[in-house]
This record gives structure tokens, C-alpha cells and sequence, in this order.
């Protein structure tokens, strides 16, 4: 509802910022507004710019009978401290700049994205709050309770700088825990709790564990075995309902309308034809291909599998030895081309191994 009730903010201020001195082109670049449901920052490098903004959204909001909460509503700086803040939070999300050297940054700062600490906070909270729920609980309802938690925040943050702040979380939990089992058994000395709840997996002496991984016990999931994996900005005014499977399948290694197999290739090669190297186009025919052909002894694994251009596909088949061999492709119907007798075109399932 917030997206239909603000739908034109973004249109207002591009009409702004066409007023401004200089090419339109460059004015809509430098005025940025990001926007999610009724949360948004709006950032300029002129502080000029940012008020008459905030006046022109406000009036805005009016006409719609809304206004700006003044209680989550300042204006601050990324890189110098305004009213005793620097940065500012946008989604559980701490934006900053800091000042570097012109050999790291040409702009002489560098953005560094974390997690906030009122989000920290939170989270350390809650898994808190859950150990103490399960005082008398055995340890594995404790794991199944806590993972989904751990794993789902670690997720959330995966994009940006975390892996400090992972390990800083990761620290605190074992403390809660470590007291958790202390707890549970007073009597008993601290050598001998740490050895019934806490065991080795993948070289790690303490995991808060049911057994070894070696006795296929349950584990803890630590956050600092979440990897970094950095975003990468939508492309234009792409959205995922556009029709561009290619696009979106590469981007991220599936989608409803294509396989599996396919949208997975199609991630691991960045998008591109592994033949040729071209980058595959909305529309493009695509197949999947085994490097090591299947009648000499190639497997089917991903390891083998890679997808080219039908095009590339025909000629690296003509150039590996199995062109005269049977060619196995999923679920594609072959219908006799009415000009040409001698060639078939290819229509392909849509839950097929090809693209067309």
C-alpha cells in the first residue's frame, strides 16, 4: 500500500532536479532518492539541494494528505560529523565515508556499509531471549531454534562489510551459551561442560554441537561462515517482471520460467556463452552442452555441463568428434522445417534445457 500511496515521489524530484543549473543528464545522476515502501533517503552533495528537497517532498505528501515524521526525519553527512552524527541508517543498514588515500579512492573516501548497532543489538537480544526459553530444553531443540534465527540475519547482512561484526556476534553467543550450559550443570566442572556441548567440526575444536561432525551430530551455524557476496546494482529499469529471463536467470541462478540446470549455468558464466564469449541476449537460443561428450565417457555434472549459442553449440559438436552420435537434449520437440526438408527447427519446451 505504501508503494501505491507514494508511486510519483521519485517523478516529482527528477522534475526538480531538471531545474538545476547544468545538464539535465547530470542533474538527474547527482539528485538520488532511494526509496523502500514509506522509508527513503534522498542525497546530494550540495546541502542546498538536499533542503529545497525535502521542502518539495513535504509539499508533495501534503497534497496527499501525509507528512514527514520529524522524529526519523534529519539531515547529516556521510563523511563529516553533523549534530554529533556521522552517516546515517537506512534499513538496519549504517551508511558512512571514510577519508582515504588518493591511492585507494581518486575521490579521497571510500563508503563503508555495515550493520547498524541498534540491529546489533537486537539480534543478540533475541538469540538471548531464546537460550533462556530453553533452560531445561535438550541442546538440539535449542539448535533448531537458533539456527533459522542466526542464519536468516547472517543472509540479511551478506552483502555489505560483516565480517567483523559476524565474529564480534559470534563471540557474544558463545559466551550466552557458554553460561547456558554452565547453568544446567553447576555441579559439574567447566572442562566437562565444554567437553559434552561443544565439539570439533571442520577443524573447529568448539562448536556448540550434539556430537563431532564425524558422529554426524547437529551444529550451531556461525555467522562468520556466511560469505561476503557484494551486490550488484539492477541494471537500468530492469525488473524481474520484463520478460528478460536471460537477465534475471544469470543474475540470479533461477527463475520460475527457466530450468534449473540452465539458470544455474547461466549464473556460474556470468551470462556469457562459454564458446564465443559473448554475452547471451534476451532471445538468444541457448543449449546445454557437455565438454566431455557423453558417448566418451563425460558425466552428467555441472563440472561438465556448460551453455552455449545453438550456433556454438553445432560447431563445437562438429569440432569434438560426436556429431554423428545421438544429440541428447531435454525435453525438445523437433518439427520439420517446411523450407528447408533437410533441416528441423528446434521449438523447446519452456521447462526445457534450451532457450529460445
Amino acid at each position: 500500500l505504501a508503494n501505491i500511496a507514494l508511486h510519483g515521489m521519485e517523478t516529482e524530484l527528477m522534475n526538480y532536479a531538471c531545474t538545476l543549473k547544468g545538464r539535465k543528464r547530470d542533474n538527474k545522476t547527482a539528485l538520488s532518492l532511494i526509496r523502500y515502501a514509506d522509508d527513503f533517503v534522498i542525497m546530494h552533495k550540495d546541502l542546498e539541494v538536499v533542503l529545497e528537497s525535502k521542502r518539495i517532498i513535504e509539499n508533495w505528501l501534503k497534497s496527499i494528505g501525509l507528512e514527514l515524521k520529524e522524529t526519523k526525519t534529519r539531515i547529516t553527512h556521510t563523511l563529516y560529523e553533523k549534530e554529533g552524527k556521522t552517516g546515517f541508517d537506512f534499513l538496519g543498514f549504517t551508511v558512512r565515508q571514510f577519508p582515504v588515500g588518493k591511492t585507494h579512492s581518486k575521490q579521497g573516501f571510500k563508503t563503508i556499509i555495515t550493520p547498524s548497532k541498534e540491529k546489533v543489538k537486537t539480534h543478540i537480544k533475541k538469540v538471548g531471549e531464546v537460550i533462556d526459553k530453553h533452560k531445561s530444553a535438550p541442546q538440539e531443540a535449542l539448535i533448531r531454534q537458533l539456527n533459522p534465527i542466526i542464519r536468516g540475519w547472517s543472509n540479511y547482512y551478506s552483502t555489505v562489510v560483516s565480517k567483523e561484526i559476524y565474529s564480534e556476534c559470534d563471540a557474544i553467543i558463545y559466551s550466552q551459551l557458554k553460561r547456558w550450559g554452565e547453568r544446567r550443570h553447576s555441579k559439574k566442572p567447566k572442562t566437562w561442560v565444554a567437553r559434552k556441548y561443544w565439539h570439533t567440526h571442520g577443524g573447529n575444536h568448539w562448536t556448540f554441537s550434539t556430537r563431532s561432525d564425524k558422529e554426524g551430530g547437529m551444529k550451531l551455524y556461525y555467522q562468520a561462515e556466511t560469505p561476503i557476496v557484494r551486490h550488484i546494482k539492477v541494471k537500468g529499469n530492469k525488473s524481474p517482471f520484463d520478460g528478460d529471463l536471460t537477465y534475471w536467470a544469470s543474475r540470479m541462478g533461477k527463475h520460475p520460467e527457466v530450468s534449473t540446470r540452465v539458470a544455474t549455468l547461466l549464473k556460474k558464466q556470468k551470462g556469457k556463452c562459454a564458446h564465443c564469449g559473448l554475452t547471451f541476449r534476451d532471445g538468444d537460443l541457448m543449449e546445454v552442452d557437455h565438454i566431455i561428450p557423453k558417448v566418451k565417457g563425460g558425466k552428467e555434472t555441472y563440472s561438465n555441463l556448460q551453455l552455449l549459442h545453438r550456433h556454438c553449440h553445432d560447431d563445437k559438436t562438429a569440432r569434438d568428434g560426436s556429431l554423428n552420435c545421438a544429440r541428447v537434449k531435454g525435453r525438445i520437440r523437433e518439427k520439420p522445417c517446411d523450407a528447408k526438408v533437410s533441416r528441423t527447427v528446434l521449438k523447446t519446451s519452456q521447462r526445457g534445457d534450451s532457450l529460445a
